[in-house]
């Protein structure tokens, strides 16, 4: 059964799934982490990680602004934009789906974890000379993924109702 909400479906097991959203996450290894600086600023980074026992992974540089800032408020905001459309997209500007959740961040210092260990998806896309001084940021996602066109046709990413979904993080 599918209902609305706010114009928004929940998926309640016909619908989008907690397990395909995470299919979807861990197919990728790009997103964009939106956080606020000490003052309150707003500020986004793109950033590639990797997704591993139901969290994302980044490494990042130990003085990087995300190393920084993110530590005063241990909270993220993070969407994952998911490529459609194979070669139709070559040809017609296809945008891209989309799965959006906020989080809990925790910045780890530099050297204190084994990113090998972590995830060696990740430790493979840091350069060997960085592995022992980035700092790692593990993404907790809380609450609900909010999904734009995962799961539904290409036809149908013109229409909101059909196109977006909400889904508890599991």
């Amino acid at each position: 059964m599918v209902r609305t909400h706010r114009s928004v479906r929940i998926a309640d097991g016909s619908g989008v799934t907690s397990e395909q959203v995470w299919r979807e996450i861990e197919r990728q290894s790009f997103a964009v982490i939106s956080y606020a600086t000490p003052v309150g600023d707003p500020r986004s980074s793109g950033v590639v990680y990797a997704a591993a026992r139901h969290r994302l992974l980044v490494a990042v540089a130990p003085d990087s602004w995300k190393a920084r800032h993110i530590p005063e408020a241990d909270r993220v905001a993070v969407t994952v934009p998911v490529r459609r459309g194979g070669l139709l997209s070559l040809m017609f500007p296809i945008p891209p789906a989309t799965i959006s959740f906020h989080g809990r961040a925790v910045v780890h210092p530099p050297g204190s974890v084994d990113l090998g260990s972590l995830s060696s998806e990740l430790a493979a896309l840091v350069p060997e000379k960085r592995l022992a001084t980035c700092r790692v940021i593990e993404i907790f996602p809380e609450g609900h993924f909010l999904t734009y066109g995962i799961g539904t046709s290409l036809k149908d990413l013109g229409d909101p109702v059909v196109a977006q979904a909400r889904v508890r993080v599991d």
